[in-house]
């Protein structure tokens, strides 16, 4: 499917705390402008949790210390569902299906507009982002958060780690490793990360609080961010 966009949008910056309803309001009106300019132009957004699956996950923890990770992971699932029925709310005008909660099920995608959010257990929503880039033919996804660049090491922790324009599959998942745990925080998922890869995908890592740069990235002009994917690095 050409003129698609993939874009991961992160629940940091959907609600970072509470919901930001003037980040929200801005990044409708640039998405309206983007569409109405071109009818064939097509976007998928899949929402992540953001603070509500940070608050009821840590309150489950609190509830109960040994609690089942996979009971965690929904959780953080339902806190999806309700930032993804805000954002297809917000573009009910351009997107004719339900809200997204199994990427493989029935999916019409008659309008301009896809919203999804988290499925099941075991991953975050980077990889429903994978899925669908992969079956509506997307070779890239915009992995939209709270961080601009990816970088060599946890910049909170090392002072030395050094922002990267781009870097390779094999030396991203090299610093991610293969697993997953409930709420983890990478700049994209390692599950994800593994089938993006085979698929031979790329993903542009930016900070989506920068909604200018967000569109230049749909542009296809210069943009502030990281490239992950084979041949970019």
């Amino acid at each position: 499917m050409n003129n698609l966009a993939v874009i991961s949008l992160g629940g940091s910056i959907i609600a970072p705390d509470k919901v930001d309803s003037a980040f929200l309001r801005q990044l409708n009106e640039a998405l309206r402008t983007y569409l109405r300019e071109d009818k064939s132009r097509k976007i998928i957004l899949v929402c992540g949790g953001g603070a509500p699956a940070r608050v009821y996950q840590q309150a489950m923890r609190e509830i109960q210390e040994d609690i089942d990770s996979e009971e965690l992971d929904w959780l953080g699932i339902r806190a999806t569902h309700i930032n993804g029925q805000l954002v297809k709310a917000m573009l009910s005008d351009f997107c004719t299906d339900n809200l997204i909660i199994d990427p493989t099920g029935h999916i019409n995608f008659r309008g301009q507009v896809l919203v999804a959010a988290g499925w099941k257990p075991g991953f975050s929503t980077d990889n429903d982002a994978v899925i669908l880039a992969e079956r509506f033919e997307g070779k890239l996804i915009i992995n939209l958060s709270n961080i601009a660049k990816v970088y060599t090491d946890d910049p909170k922790k090392n002072p030395d780690a050094k922002p990267l324009d781009s870097i390779s599959w094999a030396d991203y998942r090299a610093m991610v490793g293969n697993q997953w745990t409930p709420g983890k925080s990478t700049p994209f998922d390692p599950i994800a990360s593994k089938r993006a890869e085979k698929m031979q995908m790329r993903v542009v890592c930016a900070d989506g609080r920068n909604i200018q740069n967000t569109m230049d990235i749909l542009y296809g002009r210069p943009f502030l961010g990281t490239v992950i994917g084979d041949g970019n690095a």
